[in-house]
């Protein structure tokens, strides 16, 4: 059988090849497991020609306590699980990515993120002015403004569904 780029490909019988789409969420679920926050645990993957940039998980900054080592700012505020509000030692997974290219000098200019929740208002902004140009999420994340900021960038923003 033929390879379609982007699909998933039958190689022998009984193997299914993933698509690059699937084979990058994947990676980013695995990102996902070293994230620190007590709450929700995301990963972010920037990819260009198919070769990863970047990676990064939700967490405090580097060299600071864990918020599983010092407890979850928000529970010790008692601000409820669903406000928005960014009170929170962590930085995102895609701050983190970009944080990480940004460190070593990788320019993502043109570059796909696969992560696993669809990307706040702030992520958005960050993601637009950094040069990416597709956004691939699993979860959803409810932000109009952000939807609203990446639409009028021309960001592609795909919703990836697992088979």
């Amino acid at each position: 059988m033929n390879q379609i780029e982007g699909e998933s490909v039958k190689v022998v019988e009984g193997h299914e090849r993933p698509s690059w789409d699937e084979y990058f969420m994947e990676v980013a679920s695995v990102v996902a497991k070293r994230a620190t926050c007590l709450r929700r645990s995301v990963g972010a993957v920037v990819v260009k020609d198919k070769r990863i940039l970047a990676t990064g998980y939700n967490g405090a900054p580097s060299g600071l306590a864990h918020c599983a080592v010092v407890g979850c700012l928000r529970d010790k505020l008692g601000i409820p699980s669903g406000q928005r509000v960014e009170i929170c030692r962590g930085l995102h997974a895609e701050q983190n990515a970009l944080i990480q290219a940004a460190k070593y000098g990788i320019p993502l200019e043109g570059s796909t993120i696969y992560v696993t929740l669809e990307p706040c208002v702030t992520c958005a902004k960050m993601l637009v002015n950094a040069g990416i140009q597709r956004i691939v999420y699993e979860e959803q994340y409810v932000d109009q403004l952000s939807r609203d900021i990446l639409g009028e960038a021309k960001v592609q923003v795909e919703r990836f569904h697992r088979r």
